[in-house]
């Protein structure tokens, strides 16, 4: 089993899933509803969720190793803590991926729009300059991003609310009948 200063790691790894996911989840909907912190901000957000992300399947993996050490197999509130644990790795993962498309469109977003805002068609047929023609750029990028925006938000709420559920099932396990 691995631990920590001979303590099992799946408390302290599980708080870094507790702490990390809902940041990048905070942050993650800050730089999709605003471009400028987009820009300037992705990176720092990109890194926190992929830390976020990478650390659910550890919980995942060290919260087995205490059950199977605990002998907890035939515990129902273990179990059903497991159990919403399990579901909360695909939903991390979707988080992660959304906020890496939503970043990539935005910078291509970005893209567009520079492109729209300085282009011009150049000179006419006849090698003549006239009136520049404006030039028309499509807006793929922009609605991928603002799709994948919408998406970011899901994924944030859903990623957090089932944080929050899988914590109070995993901290109601550990606790019923303690302290009462």
């Amino acid at each position: 089993m691995l631990t920590v200063f001979d303590l099992p790691a799946h408390p302290l790894v599980v708080h870094a899933v507790v702490v990390l996911l809902p940041l990048a989840s905070l942050c993650a909907i800050g730089v999709a509803v605003n471009a400028r912190w987009r820009r300037k901000f992705g990176w720092p957000v990109l890194v926190l969720t992929a830390l976020a992300v990478a650390a659910t399947p550890m919980a995942g993996f060290t919260g087995a190793q205490l059950r199977e050490r605990l002998g907890a197999e035939d515990n129902p509130g273990i179990t059903a803590h497991a159990n919403l644990a399990v579901t909360l790795l695909p939903i991390a993962l979707g988080f992660g991926v959304v906020v890496v498309v939503l970043l990539v469109a935005g910078r291509l977003a970005d893209r567009e729009r520079t492109a729209e805002q300085t282009g011009t068609a150049g000179s006419g047929a006849s090698g003549q300059t006239s009136e520049p023609a404006p030039v028309v750029v499509p807006r793929t990028w922009r609605r991928i991003a603002a799709a994948a925006s919408v998406l970011v938000v899901v994924a944030a709420v859903a990623s957090t609310t089932l944080v929050v559920m899988v914590g109070h099932s995993g901290s109601t396990a550990v606790w019923s009948g303690v302290a009462g």
